[in-house]
Parts: structure tokens; sequence; C-alpha cells
């Protein structure tokens, strides 16, 4: 008898399976690090396996993905539209596979990636990140300081801290405190040229404005009598930076509204004085805000919740 005819019929899904996932993941790569070699780096593997893996899925879908020069690399039409029908569904395999180890190995562990507003990473965050890396050794976090809403997506941010009202309904917002605003002088500035009484007088002084990322420098934002009101004074000067509007308001240059976690330490100690404090906002936060609750590590868990706490400890 021919033993030929026992041979199991070849089931396509199986015989490609090993190519297209190598495939996919290393397209993937590929696209998100921008070149082959920073894909190779990231993957763990030798540039020459990742080109080949690519290679094999380009012949077996029949269609060029990638356009390669030796200076760059970019997605040629039908790259992209393949590139946005996949990288979902190995996003979520790559979250699950990295939820499970947390899972079995038990403590939290991995990469953090955040995204804070200069000032406040700086004077708040950054101070917190000593304790919480001391109670979970197996984490490493990254900390980047941005003037400016990054989008957690292309950003690759696990978690963002945000300040004043939550606009991105895309995203989960946990408020762990309020956002006080002070408006502040100088002892030498206050006895120079006084201090506002009214949202009105404001725009009589010299003003100190903060522009947040590109747009126009923020208004000043009061509760009044017929509600909430802003304005926008016409600055003496203009940072995008607010640890230089305080430096500012410390040297006498004018007043400016700052956030109460840089205002109130020189509160206390003389270096300010404040003033219009009955006009002050109630409704904006602190916010801490991700992408979804669904598989979220339990890294992000342990340190969306550590920040929570000690976050409404000290300024909250």
């Amino acid at each position: 008898m021919d033993s030929t005819q026992f041979q199991p019929v070849s089931d396509p899904l199986a015989a490609s399976f090993a190519t297209t996932y190598a495939g996919v993941v290393s397209f993937i790569a590929v696209v998100a690090e921008g070149s082959f070699a920073r894909a190779a780096d990231r993957l763990g593997v030798g540039r020459s396996a990742v080109s080949r893996n690519v290679q094999k899925l380009e012949d077996q879908l029949n269609v060029r993905l990638l356009q390669r020069t030796t200076r760059s690399t970019s997605l040629t039409r039908e790259g992209d539209l393949f590139y946005n029908s996949c990288h979902e569904g190995v996003g979520r395999i790559v979250q699950a596979v990295e939820e499970m180890k947390d899972l079995r190995g038990g403590p939290p562990r991995g990469h953090l990636r955040i995204a804070a507003m200069a000032a406040f990473g700086r004077k708040v965050i950054a101070p917190l990140l000593h304790e919480f890396l001391d109670l979970y050794d197996g984490v490493n976090v990254e900390l980047l300081l941005v003037d400016r809403d990054v989008d957690l997506t292309s950003g690759q941010i696990d978690i963002a801290f945000r300040h004043g009202r939550m606009e991105d309904s895309q995203l989960i917002a946990r408020r762990v405190s309020p956002l006080e605003m002070r408006v502040c002088a100088s002892p030498g500035y206050a006895q120079k040229r006084g201090l506002p009484s009214t949202v009105d007088d404001v725009l009589g002084h010299d003003c100190i404005n903060f522009r947040y990322g590109p747009g126009r420098a923020s208004e000043w934002e009061f509760k009044d009598e017929g509600g909430n009101r802003t304005i926008s004074p016409a600055g003496k000067v203009t940072y995008n930076d607010l640890e230089l509007v305080v430096q500012a308001v410390l040297d006498g240059q004018g007043i400016a509204q700052i956030p109460a976690y840089l205002a109130d330490e020189h509160l206390q100690n003389g270096g300010l004085v404040s003033c219009l404090d009955g006009y002050a906002m109630q409704e904006q936060g602190h916010y801490i805000c991700y992408q979804s609750r669904q598989h979220m590590p339990t890294r992000m868990r342990v340190f969306i919740d550590f920040m929570a706490d000690r976050i409404r400890t000290r300024i909250g």
C-alpha cells in the first residue's frame, strides 16, 4: 500500500500561522519604531530576522507594505490599511500576555510611561516616585515633563496627569484633588502698587501670564457674583513655564494667578501675599488619566492608587 495516501491534508491556516504572526509583529514594530534596526532592538532579535519576517509576510500577502530606502522606511497605502486593521489586535495580545505575567508572577513589574505638566511633575510627582519605587521595586518609571496635552496612544503614554476641566471623553479621568488657584504678588509689589480687591482691578496691574502649549496665554478664571468669569489681562511678560511665572512674581515684577501647589509654600514663608481669595474657582481639579479600565496591568493600578492617595494628602 502506498503510504503517501495516509499523509494529512495541509491546513493553510496552520501552515501559515508561524510566518504570519512573526511577520505581523515585526511589521508593527517597524512602523512603531520607524526603522528595522530599532524594531529589532525592541523585539530583541537581529535586524535581518525582522527584515526576513516582513519580507515573508509581504510575499504571503502578495503586496508591498513598506517602502524602503537607505535613509527611511515608510508605509505604502496598502501597508497603512493593513496596519490600521491589525495593530489593535496585536496590541491586545501583548497586553494580555503582560497581564498574565503580572498575575502569574505576583508583585507588579514592568515599565510605566508617565506624562505630567512640567511644574506639577517636578513639584508633586517626582518627589513621590522614590517611595513608590521602594514599594514596587519590580516597576520602572519614565516621567515625561510636557506643557501640553499629549496623545496617550501616539505617545505610548500609560498615564497622564491633567489639570483644570476634563474635556477629552475618550479618556478615563480620575479626579484626585481640587485645583486651587491663587492670585499672588510679592510683599514689595503689594506695598508699592497695592493689590486688586475686585476682578476688574486685575486689569490695572502688571500681570504675568502663562502660556500652555502652543496656544494663547491662559485665561484667568474666577467665581464672581454673576457666575464663572474669565479675563485675559495684557501680560507684562508671558512664560510657557509656571516656575518662571512664580519666580517673576517673587521678584516683584507683577501679579499672577498661580496653582496652590506652587504658591502655598511661598505664602507660608512670607515670600508671597495673596488676594481675591473669595473669587477662587472651585470646579477645576487635578486628574489622573488613562485610556481604559479593561486589561489594566497591575503596575498601572497600583501606581494610580498610590498617586491618588499621596496627592490628596500632599495638596488636597
